[in-house]
């Protein structure tokens, strides 16, 4: 019971904490302040009254358009409230183990007095809400800001070498050398394999194909997930990348009126980000399923 009212309400905070992320990705781009003004129409400018903020009914009661000026509100908005109050609810459920209450409480307060589990538990929430926004940016505007791959990718490295502290606790070994340097490297590779790629690119064509964010993107993704899920979330952005174009390449009208096959720019850093949300929830199985059918 616990574990089901403990879901539900980290997927309720969820959807507000995805609500806010709206604003911030609509307000972002234009260099606007998030917190004033209040929240409008971004159409006519009127003032949202506030049982129009409500995460997602508002948007199934407004029936996606804005009651003054019924301008099209968008999909993006009630997508990013579900896929943060999932991601969060999906955590919870995962962290709250089947124990009884006693047990529970235990942990937390444990939790609470720890540093390292504490950092832990709040990087839980604070990853997938990163990467829901960075995904949002590069497909609408082809831009992650380094105030937010940069951060990443330093609470990513933190919380990494909190787990091995943790682990290495339990064993009574000293685990700071270890853990410094194994949170260290997978960062330095998975930039290093972009800039790599990024160097080939312009090689060949004499022009630049990714950006420099996709790097940082990919450090960031080495932080949290360490190098195995960094190289997963790749290949996972790879794979959707050259499906959308494949859309591209068999669907001219699918393209900008200016754009040919050949000059068209995908997200990758959206790609990226879906393959570590992916990688995140079910990482550790593909891998290992890879590596039977590998024969490892």
């Amino acid at each position: 019971m616990i574990r089901i009212l403990g879901t539900i309400f980290a997927g309720l905070l969820g959807l507000a904490f995805g609500s806010f992320l709206n604003v911030c990705l609509s307000r972002w781009p234009a260099g606007e302040s998030i917190v004033r003004p209040r929240s409008h129409c971004r159409q006519c400018n009127r003032t949202l009254a506030w049982w129009e903020n409500v995460p997602l009914l508002s948007w199934l009661a407004l029936r996606g358009r804005c009651r003054t000026c019924r301008a099209w509100i968008g999909w993006r908005y009630p997508l990013v409230e579900l896929a943060v109050g999932g991601l969060w609810a999906r955590q919870t459920w995962e962290y709250i183990s089947d124990q009884n209450l006693d047990i529970l409480v235990f942990n937390f307060s444990h939790t609470l007095h720890s540093p390292e589990r504490l950092i832990c538990l709040v990087g839980l929430f604070v990853f997938p809400w990163i990467l829901v926004a960075l995904a949002v940016l590069d497909a609408e505007t082809l831009w992650l800001p380094n105030w937010l791959t940069l951060p990443g990718i330093l609470m990513g490295y933190i919380c990494t070498v909190s787990q091995v502290r943790i682990i290495y606790d339990m064993e009574r070994t000293p685990p700071l050398t270890l853990g410094l340097l194994g949170g260290f490297y997978p960062i330095i590779a998975a930039a290093a394999l972009i800039l790599l790629i990024r160097w080939l690119y312009w090689l060949i064509r004499r022009r630049e194909g990714i950006g420099l964010g996709d790097a940082k993107l990919m450090a960031l993704l080495a932080a949290w997930l360490g190098l195995p899920g960094a190289l997963l979330s790749f290949g996972i952005g790879i794979v959707l990348g050259a499906l959308v174009a494949i859309v591209l390449l068999i669907v001219p009208s699918a393209r900008r009126a200016s754009e040919t096959w050949a000059t068209s720019k995908l997200p990758l850093g959206t790609f990226l980000c879906i393959g570590g949300i992916v990688s995140s929830l079910w990482g550790q199985p593909i891998l290992s399923a890879y590596l039977r059918w590998a024969g490892f």
